[in-house]
């Protein structure tokens, strides 16, 4: 519903890019920045674009990802590689934050990517009171509900390199 965008156009980015896949999720977020930008002083502009953020085309320049455990493994995959693709020149210009990071071992298993963090942050008032709320509305208790989010921080720092024989040499290339 775009509250991730919300809340970092808060900060001075460059710009704040939400990509959804669902289209009335898109209409429900471009509602809400709408609002937002009536009641809030967004230091950065933002775009909202429907379509697979696995196609995503990043942009020149440093990119941070927000990612509230989106997709299931095979998607996780396909936004990775091209992530990879993208950034395959340009070292540490990518960071991920993952939140609710159930797809974990997929990040853990692709090339290039090292984890600054990895550990349970505790979540605000704020975001509880709203948990609750949804989970209210829950049939048969579907999801649950905690004090906390496992989260992860990724970096993308390249791929190693590897002599003629295949191997790596032990080093990354930056």
């Amino acid at each position: 519903m775009g509250r991730a965008m919300l809340i970092a156009a808060l900060q001075p980015f460059r710009a704040v890019v939400g990509v959804e896949l669902n289209p009335d999720l898109v209409r429900l977020a471009r509602r809400n920045m709408t609002r937002w930008r009536k009641i809030a002083n967004p230091q950065a502009p933002m775009r909202l674009m429907c379509g697979d953020a696995a196609d995503y085309v990043f942009p020149d320049g440093p990119c941070a990802v927000f990612l509230f455990n989106p997709f299931g493994a095979t998607v996780m995959r396909r936004l990775l590689k091209g992530m990879a693709r993208s950034f395959a020149t340009r070292s540490g210009e990518l960071e991920i934050l993952y939140v609710n990071n159930e797809q974990e071992s997929v990040l853990e298993a692709q090339p290039g990517f090292v984890r600054l963090f990895h550990g349970q942050v505790k979540r605000s008032r704020r975001d509880a009171k709203a948990d609750s709320q949804i989970m209210a509305n829950q049939p048969e208790g579907e999801y649950a509900s905690a004090d906390y989010e496992d989260c992860s921080i990724w970096r993308w720092v390249g791929k190693p390199a590897t002599t003629r024989e295949g191997q790596a040499p032990g080093r990354i290339i930056i």
